[in-house]
């Protein structure tokens, strides 16, 4: 079974590092997300919220009775979970490897309470119709949805809404999405911004960050991210001397570099632009002479980021905040659940080059797995929802910074980085056997105006 999926995978390699758009659709790394479509759904949260007059701390309306007795794909020896996901193009079919990546990893290990767990992957094929479509045959055959990563899923959001019993673990891109009951996100983002890299990179940078240049995708997600962004860099001390968007058709950055460079830009912020963006604007800033200070995110953290940005003495001094380890190797002599993630994506798609979407699809297949093995030997779909309100400490076994995803409280604490000799290289953190395993928690959160 695991042969012939593969070989399906193996089918559709030459698919997913098409990056015409990949990366540059969704600001990643630990923020908030806007709607990235039209939909309205206010609707169908409004008539999900109606199955109860009350709610949890997190606002939650409670979980309908009928969902203690649901047990929609469930027999005594599997659990199917669906992924509905964009594909198309090679987009986000990281998330669908890291789910079941995770999914061989437990399955290796006899299951949960028996059962194996088995994920069916949906291909919304980047519709908001095929969103839709998917998102329904997968609540009329799967116990829960995890993993989902999609730019269409406002459009699924009114099906997961009138199923209430269904538990979703994903990355959320629609917000309304996040305000709905059975939601939940192993990386939650909240509607604000954390302090600490912006707080600490000014303390390092003070001149530069009077002159801070950023480039921000055009795409209405990004966007929406800069904008919680701005009021943080101003509070940091950033003054902002060149802001511009990137169109998601934008392969060449010569044309801004020379802009910066003659507005006397010495730092550039730009850690939610994407791998093949940032490598890009690496080329053009070697080939100006043109070198401030830059900073990225985990939308760049990428193996392609040397070799495509032409080498390491190209990218050498770029520094590096994520909330999340160095998943791609480097933390795997610290951080053992490097390791075993690396592991399993090799099992699940040899060959597979690992990036944050696989990690997400990780992580919040692992937080689905730890609700139901807590719902004991006979969970049903209310009793893992149970079981997922009061998980209020996650961090995927520090790969991830430690977050709140019952209470929908994002994490606040981070890793820095930079790269030296064409290595991505930790370099002012503390030490992964400290209680904050590795990671800085120095800084606060400041919330966006209403």
């Amino acid at each position: 079974m695991l042969m012939a999926r593969n070989e399906q995978w193996r089918a559709r390699s030459s698919k997913r590092r098409r990056s015409a758009v990949v990366l540059a659709l969704v600001a990643i790394g630990g923020v908030a997300i806007a709607a990235c479509s039209s939909t309205s759904s206010s609707s169908a949260t409004t008539a999900a919220a109606s199955s109860s007059s009350t709610s949890d701390s997190a606002g939650r309306a409670a979980i309908p009775q009928s969902a203690f007795s649901s047990t929609t794909g469930l027999t005594s020896t599997q659990i199917r979970i669906g992924n509905v996901t964009t594909e198309s193009a090679g987009i986000f079919t990281g998330s669908i490897v890291g789910s079941e990546a995770y999914a061989d990893y437990v399955n290796s290990t006899g299951g949960v309470n028996g059962r194996k767990i088995v994920v069916d992957p949906y291909n919304d094929e980047f519709t908001g119709a095929g969103n839709k479509q998917q998102t329904q045959q997968a609540v009329s055959n799967d116990f829960a949805l995890v993993g989902s990563f999609s730019l269409e899923d406002s459009f699924g959001e009114p099906v997961i809404a009138q199923n209430p019993d269904v538990p979703v673990v994903a990355t959320l891109l629609a917000p309304s999405l996040d305000k709905l009951p059975n939601t939940f996100n192993a990386n939650p983002a909240g509607a604000g911004w954390p302090t600490g890299p912006l707080e600490y990179y000014k303390k390092l940078y003070p001149t530069q960050a009077e002159h801070t240049g950023v480039l921000v995708s055009e795409f209405p997600s990004a966007q929406a991210s800069w904008a919680l962004e701005v009021p943080v860099l101003k509070q940091s001390g950033y003054e902002l001397t060149y802001d511009v968007g990137v169109p998601l058709t934008q392969t060449d950055f010569t044309q801004n570099v020379v802009d910066m460079k003659n507005a006397g830009v010495q730092l550039i912020y730009s850690d939610a632009l994407p791998e093949n963006y940032t490598s890009a604007l690496l080329k053009a800033m070697n080939q100006q002479n043109f070198h401030p200070i830059l900073i990225i995110g985990t939308a760049a953290y990428s193996e392609a980021l040397v070799p495509d940005a032409g080498g390491a003495a190209a990218v050498n001094g770029t520094d590096l905040e994520m909330p999340n380890a160095l998943f791609l190797g480097e933390d795997a002599g610290q951080i053992p659940a490097v390791g075993t993630f690396l592991h399993w994506v090799q099992v699940a798609s040899p060959g597979f080059k690992a990036d944050y979407y696989t990690l997400a699809g990780w992580a919040n297949t692992q937080l689905f797995v730890q609700a139901l093995q807590a719902a004991g030997k006979n969970p049903t779909q209310g009793s893992v929802q149970q079981q997922l309100r009061s998980i209020t400490s996650f961090s995927a076994s520090n790969l991830l910074v430690t977050g709140n995803p019952a209470d929908r409280k994002q994490g606040t604490c981070y890793l820095i980085a930079k790269v030296e000799n064409g290595v991505f290289t930790r370099t002012d953190d503390p030490p992964v056997s400290g209680s904050t395993h590795g990671y800085r928690c120095d800084g606060g959160y400041l919330a966006a105006p209403s």
